[in-house]
């Protein structure tokens, strides 16, 4: 079997935690990635991973291992496109990652001209709403939501979104809107477990933060939201995951005025790859399409922005 095949199989495995995940990626059977793993091992004469029923782990020498051969893929990956140049077609896998909600709605749009202009492309878009490791776990880009940390990314920021908090008209209607943040406590709350890591909704700068005790929490966006259009509370989300339910009359804004500061939209990726045409390729799609199609403020929205009285 192919040496750099059974590298790039080891580092899957390694990256992904099992077999089966590294064959879905390679698009390979588990087979195929057993026995390549098993001749890996058989030629070093070592054990590279400790497998059991549930888990696939990295054994000490394992994970030099895997440092060693990450390196030297990335650097062979490297040697390929500068040789091509910055110009070349792309083409091959293009690997992305983008929250889920955001992913739907702002990435995909941007997959589809990516492949519609480039044939000789593909694209893996890996849409979860947590933070990838992006060189240890294969991303070439991701979109960030939030403040980045200072790293050796490059970051390419194409908007803002802001945090607000939404209800159906029905349940206001039944149980009042609040006039200030302290209100809620009073409230059916709805929290979505990605966005509020804490027991704590933050509100603008002069507003102490609240403390608030969710009756349903919940591990998707678009759960969370659907929950509050069924009436059974009140949901903070992020802008952009709401707006057309709340231009459609299906949900209202709560507590505008008391609205956090907005929260960045940045496209990243590791500076190695500011030389691929695939990378290239997709921040120039980026650039464009947000230039096009400008994530809309809060404050743009229409109908009116105004709140709902309350009872």
């Amino acid at each position: 079997m192919d040496q750099l095949f059974t590298l790039r199989t080891f580092v899957a495995v390694a990256r992904q935690g099992s077999f089966s995940g590294a064959a879905r990626r390679l698009r390979i059977s588990p087979s195929v990635a057993t026995r390549a793993i098993a001749q890996l091992e058989e030629r070093l004469g070592l054990a590279l991973l400790t497998r059991t029923t549930r888990s696939v782990r990295l054994t000490e020498r394992g994970q030099v291992y895997l440092e060693s051969c990450q390196r030297l893929l990335e650097d062979l990956d490297e040697s390929e496109r500068r040789v091509r140049g910055e110009n070349a077609e792309p083409r091959g896998e293009l690997s992305l990652s983008a929250p889920i909600v955001f992913g739907r709605l702002h990435v995909l749009p941007l997959v589809q001209k990516l492949l519609a202009a480039h044939p000789g492309l593909s694209v893996r878009l890996h849409l979860s709403d947590r933070n990838q490791h992006l060189v240890d776990e294969g991303i070439d880009a991701a979109v960030r939501l939030g403040d980045l940390k200072d790293s050796g990314l490059i970051a390419l920021k194409v908007g803002t979104v802001r945090r607000v908090l939404v209800a159906s008209p029905q349940y206001v209607k039944r149980k009042g809107a609040p006039k200030s943040p302290d209100e809620l406590i009073r409230h059916e709350l709805i929290a979505f477990e990605n966005l509020d890591t804490t027991n704590e909704w933050r509100f603008g700068e002069k507003e102490k933060p609240v403390r608030v005790q969710p009756r349903l929490i919940l591990n998707s966006a678009d759960a969370a939201i659907a929950a509050a259009e069924r009436g059974i509370g009140i949901a903070r989300t992020l802008s952009y995951q709401v707006m057309d339910a709340v231009l459609a009359g299906r949900l209202v804004l709560l507590l505008g005025s008391f609205a956090p500061p907005p929260v960045p939209v940045s496209v990243i990726y590791p500076g190695r790859r500011s030389a691929s045409a695939n990378v290239g390729a997709f921040v120039r799609t980026v650039r464009s399409h947000f230039e096009e199609h400008p994530l809309q403020p809060v404050e743009a929205w229409r109908p009116s922005k105004r709140e709902p009285p309350t009872k």
